[in-house]
């Protein structure tokens, strides 16, 4: 049975997720599926103040992502038509387990549950990741103004975190192929080669899954 290719692309902050999702999206012209992060009213006084704006941003990203893979699922995968997103939205238990007060945590963590019960589930993962170090540089490369307030303590908790994740993710989902990519070591904006390993793991991974 052949399946409609839906590939997300998760990791920390920073570590280059929209970028390979519009390079896959248009080698292999899938509709590229951005989150909304800017918008978010909440995040520049969530960076400031974690504890202070937490549930309002987590409640605003989980909406809006609900929404976002509803109208997906909708208009492109039951049609046939193949997606690549950058992120998964499982990520929202990730930052919401991190960030929210336990009493917070309990009713979001409800909510979660009950959005999320019948959305459609990626195929493939790819799984960006690289050293606090990297990350600090691609955040300032960047040039977010929002994001140059995050405390470096911050982020490294969140790489652990998304490590624990994906481990996590590989045992309860051993049929869907994760591609790891180290960010220390690939670096696929400046160098084409790395990118070309990128296509070429997709690719073999996509005829493993039938979905071409």
């Amino acid at each position: 049975m052949a399946h409609v290719p839906f590939i997300a692309i998760e990791g920390p902050i920073g570590i280059g997720k929209t970028s390979l999702a519009e390079k896959l999206s248009a080698h292999f012209q899938f509709h590229l599926l951005k989150e909304i992060v800017e918008e978010n009213p909440f995040l520049g006084k969530f960076y400031e103040n974690i504890e202070e704006w937490s549930f309002q941003t987590e409640m605003f990203f989980l909406c809006n992502r609900f929404k976002q893979l509803e109208d997906i699922d909708k208009q492109y995968l039951r049609n046939g038509k193949s997606v690549v997103a950058d992120y998964h939205i499982s990520k929202n238990m990730i930052f919401a387990k991190r960030t929210l007060p336990e009493d917070k945590f309990d009713k979001y963590e409800k909510i979660y549950h009950i959005l999320t019960a019948d959305m459609p589930v990626p195929n493939m993962m790819i799984y960006l990741h690289a050293s606090l170090d990297t990350i600090l540089e691609r955040i300032r490369k960047r040039g977010r103004e929002m994001e140059q307030h995050i405390q470096a303590s911050y982020l490294e908790q969140l790489a652990a975190d998304y490590e624990d994740f994906m481990n996590q993710f590989e045992k309860l989902h051993p049929n869907i192929p994760v591609i790891r990519i180290d960010g220390d070591k690939v670096d696929f904006i400046c160098y084409q080669q790395h990118l070309n390993q990128i296509m070429e793991q997709v690719s073999m991974n996509l005829k493993q899954l039938n979905c071409t």
